[in-house]
């Protein structure tokens, strides 16, 4: 490959062909202080890698300053911000590797489109009091936020460009007499009091952010920066043009006191509830916008055949059925649709990672082993060749259930492996409930009622139990989808919770009971001593054990109990230090997740019940609200954080001593589901887009990923993105367009 080229002004020395190891690709913008890059990671990511001009690079301030760019940039990688996957400050030319972020900046997009209407407004305001009270409780300051420093990604604001931020403690200081900033987007103290800058001063940014993406011009505007320093500091902000229910917020914001501006977390309870019809923004693919230079992370590079949002794609014009059932498709590839770059935490995530998930609606399915062989079609298949060795990808669409991804469950039944000796059920707003034969797609039965969601779905030793939201427990056979039993449903929501057949329910007095799921019967019902009101951490199969836990008030310890779910018998109780939440099981050992108090996850806790040993596993970093799942024959954890940040670590590592993380990969997905282990050495999880992807468990590296799924052209995006289902060695999905998928996971590459 030839030497980079550029055109125009900027300067020719620094056209490399390599950053590190990296081939750089194409050149996506440059700015003051240096050159962005395209570039492609050994796993296939996209990458954006910036590039110091050499000026700077003979600079041992500016040196410095790159130094805590890149560590500010590590520090808040995640959800809210373009992933760092590599740098190295020492290079001749320094240079930092990020995730390429598809979409325009908040600038360009302003600049092209004119002013984001109001839900787009309310939207972004959550999206950025998110990503600095992230970028806060990681230390970090980070007095550059402005509109070419913000992308407009499919997954919600990402804040990029550190390169004048500091932590809080940081020793290198602004020199007497330089400006260092964005006048129009500067806080009072930057221009009087530059050493003695804090967090609110990322705030006042951000009501000026707010009001350029509401007007298109900033509150303070003039020709001359200084004149502009003079109306920050002295001057009130303009805030004609800022929608009435968001002005007083943006007013607080841009307040010169900084003890009378708001937090992030002030900010966010202000815009409760949420505003629901601020749907998610899809950005069109970037032109170019004339002297404007793009940052590390910068938008899409420009490309023939460009379609506005919305705009409908020619190979999305083919007819489209509307069913009254399902519509099957037979050997289907996935929808053509351009490919698409941080979603509401589910409650009890560490359960949800290893059985129970939670529907958007607030509701959830859950189902137990022994539900036998399907009915239907698949019982037809007798003589026929092995339902995986047949295997063949298949899409059915549930009417009704578009805009929510339905939410799967599987039971397998005796000695079965594959399709065959499963059964998979399904359910989603506005469709309700069905069985689906895992090998070819096809309903084996459905009971259409839109009205009752389902909130947990469950199959235990026979029936199918449903908790609906509405205030009944009902349960449907398996076999033929009619009705067992019901029941009023439990007291208080979200605490009823899969364990085999026999679900269990905490009531608000804190008593624990276990239901009958062929009957609706109660079978137990307990109080156990020291506890005032236990969670579910997850249930063990295998066992037919259930860990209960429960953090005492003040945070420092946790009560833990493993019971048998069938009769309610305590196995061994336990008080344990930290804040805990038990997450799975390696070797016999009981596997837990350590919160500190910035509520990040930094530590797993390896519990020994038969020897009463216990040893922390120290974590490279803390990661804020992660999916946890443990398995393999290696004693390895994986940890999938909002941003797509996924972690390898050994569960088996000696306590205080030696490397636990195996691997670390940035997968630059921002809203995923929890992770889920299948055959092969594959970890699969899912995005709000539809996307379902594969990862190498030995490796860390990225397999493969399926298109998002689009519907009548048009990108949906799932609040709460299901966790698919491994059935051997296929794998299935569901996304937002209501559709139930299924691809062959022995071979992710060819998704």
């Amino acid at each position: 490959m030839a030497p980079l080229r550029g055109v125009g002004p900027g300067p020719e020395a620094e056209r490399p062909e390599y950053a590190g190891r990296y081939r750089l690709e194409a050149r996506l913008g440059e700015g003051g202080m240096g050159v962005v890059h395209l570039a492609t990671s050994a796993s296939g990511l996209p990458l954006a890698i910036k590039i110091v001009h050499r000026g700077y690079a003979a600079d041992p301030e500016f040196r410095a300053r790159f130094r805590q760019e890149v560590a500010a940039a590590r520090k808040v990688s995640g959800a809210f911000t373009a992933p760092v996957v590599d740098a190295d400050p020492a290079a001749p030319l320094p240079w930092m590797a990020t995730l390429y972020v598809p979409g325009p900046t908040l600038s360009a997009q302003v600049k092209r489109n004119g002013p984001l209407n109001p839900a787009q407004l309310r939207r972004l305001t959550a999206g950025l009091a998110e990503a600095l009270r992230d970028i806060h409780r990681a230390g970090v300051i980070h007095r550059d936020l402005k509109p070419s420093n913000v992308l407009l990604p499919d997954t919600g604001p990402k804040v990029i460009d550190f390169g004048i931020s500091r932590p809080y403690d940081s020793e290198l200081r602004t020199e007497t007499g330089k400006l260092i900033g964005s006048p129009p987007y500067m806080a009072p103290e930057q221009f009087q009091r530059p050493r003695e800058v804090g967090p609110a001063a990322d705030v006042f940014a951000l009501g000026a952010v707010l009001v350029h993406a509401a007007t298109g011009r900033g509150p303070f505007d003039s020709d001359s920066p200084y004149l502009v320093a003079y109306q920050v500091v002295h001057d009130e902000a303009d805030l004609t043009g800022v929608p009435g229910d968001l002005a007083r917020l943006v007013g607080q914001c841009l307040a010169k006191d900084p003890a009378l501006r708001p937090t992030p977390d002030e900010i966010m309870a202000a815009l409760l509830p949420p505003s629901y019809d601020a749907a998610a923004f899809v950005p069109g693919p970037r032109r170019p916008v004339p002297e404007e230079g793009l940052e590390a992370g910068a938008g899409t590079p420009d490309g023939e055949g460009a379609r506005e949002p919305g705009a409908e794609d020619p190979a999305d014009e083919r007819p489209r059925p509307e069913p009254s059932e399902a519509t099957h498709v037979r050997d289907a590839a996935p929808d053509p649709a351009p490919k698409a770059g941080r979603r509401p935490r589910r409650a009890g995530w560490a359960a949800g990672a290893v059985a129970l998930l939670t529907l958007a609606t607030g509701g959830a399915v859950y189902a137990a082993v022994g539900a036998g062989t399907p009915t239907g079609r698949a019982a037809e298949k007798d003589g026929a060749p092995d339902a995986a060795d047949a295997f063949a990808p298949w899409r059915t669409v549930l009417a009704g259930a578009a805009g929510s991804a339905p939410y799967c469950v599987t039971a397998t039944g005796p000695g079965a492996g594959g399709a065959a000796n499963a059964a998979l059920y399904c359910s989603a707003p506005g469709y309700g409930l069905a069985r689906v034969d895992p090998a070819d797609g096809h309903l084996l039965w459905t009971h259409r009622d839109p009205s009752a969601t389902a909130r947990t779905l469950a199959p235990g030793g026979g029936p199918v139990v449903v908790d609906e939201p509405g205030g009944t427990l009902r349960a449907y056979g398996s076999e033929d989808g009619e009705p067992v039993w019901s029941t009023g449903s439990p007291s208080s929501p979200d605490v009823l919770w899969s364990a085999g057949d026999t679900p269990l329910h905490v009531g608000a007095a804190g008593a624990v009971e276990g239901i009958d799921a062929g009957t609706g019967r109660v079978r137990w019902n307990h109080r156990f001593s020291g506890h005032a009101l236990p969670a579910v951490g997850f249930h063990d199969p295998a066992t037919g054990v259930s860990y209960l836990y429960e953090n005492s008030a003040d945070r420092s310890t946790t009560l833990v109990t493993a019971i048998a779910a069938a009769d309610g018998s305590i196995r061994w109780q336990r008080r344990l230090d930290g804040m805990l939440t038990p997450v799975g099981l390696s070797d016999g050992s009981l596997i837990l997740a350590a919160t500190a108090a910035d509520s990040r996850v930094n530590a797993l806790v390896r519990y020994d019940p038969g020897g009463r040993t216990t040893a922390r596993i120290a974590m490279p970093f803390g990661m804020a609200d992660p999916d946890i799942v443990v398995g393999g024959d290696d004693g390895t954890a994986y940890l999938l954080a909002p941003g797509g940040t996924l972690v390898a670590l050994d569960v088996r590592a000696p306590a205080g001593g030696g490397r636990t993380e195996r691997w670390r990969l940035e997968t630059g997905v921002g809203l995923v589901s929890s992770p889920v282990l299948g055959e092969g050495n594959r970890l699969y999880f899912t995005a709000a887009d539809g996307r379902l992807l594969a990862v190498d468990t030995r490796r860390g590296t990225l397999l493969g990923q399926t298109a998002p799924r689009l519907r009548d052209g048009k990108l949906d995006l799932a609040s709460f993105p299901h966790a698919p289902v491994a059935v051997g060695h296929f794998v299935i999905g569901t996304a937002p367009d209501g559709s139930v998928f299924a691809v062959d996971g022995s071979d992710p590459a060819a998704w």
